[in-house]
């Protein structure tokens, strides 16, 4: 999944009289030289004249029929030099690992970068907070905190580190080397201490003392800071960074108070986090809280949308299921007697329940269960307009029984990955993923066009559309089906030589039957190698408004595959082969 860098190093040709080794020379697209990782290893990805020996270090490597190759090897920390050669072309390459293991220090000093808080931090009184710092394992760690309060650090057991979500698609995601010589220790934070740890450390006799890079503040639980989302969608997620999950968007307008801070990241008060720039403070506000009475409803043809009148917008979250959706309205309580829901072609029934408020918690939450007539749910809208949560459920789309035409009054999208100054993963020979994915995605607008579809393109040539846009543009469209198109690639630790296949990335639950059955079609009918079906985070599987696959189509990187991906016949073949599989799906889960 990582893209390549679109680098190509040509050899210098020792030997310029000779015309064939100049239409094809000794190309190497990865890694660029001076490349940085952290892997143990590191493939090449390029290509030379098939005739002759391609050799990495001495050492003869294996090549697909048009000479294209990707093979690894073993990297050690520091520098590592590579000499790949053709005949009388040569290229050099220097790949620098670097360590993930901070350096544990020989004398009387601390780790570098090892003091917690590394950011300013808020927590609630009675809140666990915890310092760790990284120091000789011989030493007397401690911090002090607050009023004279001083925090004896422990050296801990050796704790292993997790690697990237990225080695989920490697099956290399087993925990790695453990960290070391790191003293942790925690106490419960008091009413209003506002305080900068100062670490102290002692070895044979010597004393240092250090500041922790950031400061600490306890809130006072009855005047909580609170903000409203300024963002479309607020992204929320499970801990404070970009490395923990996302959980439901929050739309804009949504308030709520924050009870705690990390950086620039804000917790609010139903557990999500989220960045303080999508956010707008509110001076002076109240912890916000509502009463939820009737709820309303209306349906059309295609969709049925549901009212929730409250007094303040409040946090929402969304949780899809194959025959349910359940909506939860946080810091909400119900005063509800009467809710009109008459027969509906897609709900069977609507559910709700109150949800008591948890240990600390000044009210509970409402949940408002969804129960469908049939398992396949096919996209929803949510958002505020005012205080009221507007909630709208797409149904099933209407299929024509023609041969000629079975896709007429659908719609699809279909999103070439990459463009522009994005290049994507990079072939053997420089051929940059963007361009194959716009050339097999005209192709599936000819064969879906062919059956009768409307088709939507995110962009129709090389040219760069922001992943927001590309998934402003299936909110805008609310097709039937989106589908991203990419081919693929791997991190370095990953077997390029060797990896290879058709692969399915879904988010949303009501896209995973159809992850599932592109996935299997295309690998029967064209009879090629599975690399599997994912749940995976992604921007362009994100979209709710319709089920939204990404596609992987083959590897870019995989000497062999490569030449199937490029081949214009096969590029054929694939496109009308996914078109066909769409309409079967269809047919099957309407």
């Amino acid at each position: 999944m990582k893209p390549l860098l679109g680098f190509v190093v040509l050899a210098s040709i020792a030997t310029p009289n000779l015309a064939w080794a100049q239409e094809q020379p000794l190309k190497v697209v990865y890694p660029p030289t001076n490349h940085k990782t952290t892997s143990d290893k590191i493939f090449f990805i390029g290509t030379a004249p098939p005739t002759g020996q391609v050799l990495i270090n001495g050492k003869s490597i294996t090549r697909s029929q048009s000479g294209h190759f990707a093979p690894s090897f073993p990297l050690q920390i520091g520098e590592n030099t590579f000499t790949i050669r053709h005949s009388d072309q040569q290229v050099e390459i220097k790949v620098i690992r670097t360590s993930t293991q901070p350096e544990v220090p020989q004398g009387l000093n601390f780790a570098k970068d090892s003091l917690t808080p590394k950011v300013d931090i808020a927590r609630l009184p009675g809140e666990l907070i915890c310092f760790s710092a990284i120091a000789p394992p011989s030493a007397t760690v401690s911090v002090n905190f607050g009023d004279n309060k001083r925090v004896p650090l422990v050296l801990q057991p050796p704790q292993a580190q997790l690697p990237s979500n990225l080695a989920a698609l490697t099956g290399t995601n087993q925990p790695q080397n453990a960290t070391k010589s790191e003293y942790s220790g925690c106490t419960m934070a008091e009413a209003n201490q506002l305080a900068t740890p100062k670490y102290q450390l002692t070895l044979n006799s010597q004393t240092i003392t250090q500041e922790a890079p950031g400061k600490i503040t306890v809130l006072q639980p009855s005047n909580l800071p609170v903000v409203e989302v300024s963002a479309e969608f607020g992204v929320a997620r499970t801990g404070p960074s970009t490395n923990y999950s996302r959980l439901t968007p929050l739309p804009k307008g949504t308030r709520s108070a924050v009870t705690g801070k990390t950086g620039e990241w804000l917790r609010l008060d139903y557990g999500a986090w989220i960045k303080s720039s999508e956010t707008v403070a509110l001076p002076n506000a109240i912890v916000p809280n509502t009463i939820i009475r009737s709820v309303a409803s209306s349906q059309s043809q295609d969709s049925t949308l549901v009212n929730f009148p409250l007094q303040t917008p409040v946090p929402v979250s969304v949780k899809q299921e194959s025959d349910k959706l359940t909506l939860t309205l946080h810091n909400t309580t119900a005063q509800t007697d009467t809710i009109p829901f008459n027969d509906n072609p897609f709900i069977s029934r609507m559910d709700w329940q109150q949800i008591p408020p948890s240990p600390g918690v000044n009210s509970g939450a409402v949940q408002y269960i969804f129960n469908l007539k049939k398992n396949q749910q096919w996209g929803y809208k949510l958002g505020y307009e005012g205080t009221t949560l507007k909630l709208k459920l797409r149904h099933a789309p209407e299929l024509r029984r023609s041969r000629r035409k079975p896709l007429s009054g659908i719609k699809i999208l279909i999103d070439p990955g990459h463009g522009g100054k994005e290049l994507g993963a990079v072939g053997p020979t420089g051929l940059p993923e963007k361009d194959v994915n716009l050339t097999v995605s005209k192709l599936l607008r000819q064969e879906l066009e062919k059956k009768g579809a409307t088709v939507v393109m995110t962009r129709e040539v090389d040219k760069f559309v922001s992943l927001g846009d590309r998934q402003k543009i299936i909110a805008r469209e609310e097709p039937t089906l989106a589908l991203s198109v990419h081919y693929n690639a791997l991190p370095d630790y990953g077997d390029a030589e060797n990896t290879k296949g058709i692969g399915m990335f879904w988010y949303h639950p009501q896209a995973h039957s159809l992850a599932i059955y592109l996935h299997n079609y295309l690998v029967k009918k064209l009879d090629r190698p599975s690399y599997g079906v994912f749940w995976n985070n992604l921007a362009l599987t994100r979209p709710e408004a319709a089920p939204s696959l990404l596609l992987e189509l083959g590897f870019m990187s995989n000497p062999e595959e490569f030449e199937w991906v490029n081949n214009p016949k096969q590029q054929k073949k694939l496109a009308r082969t996914l078109a066909d599989g769409i309409v079967k799906w269809l047919r099957d889960n309407r």
